[in-house]
């Protein structure tokens, strides 16, 4: 059974009209002996090999960038005679721009904690003037008028909407009754709003 070779089948070709092809093209195909499948192996090993070598890459730099930013982080405070490190705060690329920033939430820790202002480093606050502001800074939030409570009525319409979307998962402009009835309790709510204010 398989002691033999095989010998691949000739190709044949049908057409409307007449069609012929000189020996040379002929032998050429028949020499050939990539087919469509190793072609598409073949471009498809060569994407693989330029992503993992893109991927590499990408990887190399970020590694190098950490190793850069954790060399750059310490524990202990700058010697007195060292410059302070004003090149990191003005580059908004860096892990000391990224902590300094305003924006900056730390989700990682228990407690919520106010997010980090951006100080130099050479600012001269204690760390009981920095809780005397944090103090202060929490009771200007405190004090803030808190957010109303949504009346039933619109609460009630709201969840109307979220069950009949539930349902009609895949007829959704189906819930236009449910929809309407919100907009009407919203813009009861909102000319409330609006007259309370223009007062």
């Amino acid at each position: 059974m398989g002691s033999g070779s095989s010998k691949p089948a000739p190709h044949v070709f049908t057409a409307d009209a007449p069609v012929s092809f000189s020996q040379s093209v002929l032998d050429a195909l028949q020499r050939n002996p990539e087919t469509d499948s190793t072609r598409a192996l073949t471009t498809e090993h060569k994407l693989q090999t330029r992503v993992n070598a893109e991927l590499s890459r990408i990887r190399d730099a970020q590694s190098q960038a950490l190793a850069d930013l954790t060399s750059a982080l310490t524990t202990h405070p700058p010697a007195p005679d060292a410059p302070p490190p004003a090149a990191h705060g003005r580059d908004p690329h860096t892990l000391a721009a990224h902590l300094s920033s305003p924006f900056y939430q730390d989700h990682s820790a228990s407690k919520p904690v106010a997010p980090v202002m951006d100080t130099p480093a050479d600012s001269g606050r204690s760390h009981d003037s920095v809780e005397k502001e944090l103090g202060d800074l929490r009771d200007k939030l405190a004090g803030r008028r808190q957010v109303a409570q949504v009346p039933e009525g619109v609460e009630r319409a709201r969840g109307l909407v979220v069950q009949c979307l539930r349902v009609k998962d895949r007829r959704p402009l189906d819930c236009w009754r449910e929809v309407e009835a919100f907009r009407v309790e919203v813009g009861k709510v909102e000319r409330a709003f609006v007259e309370r204010v223009g007062r």
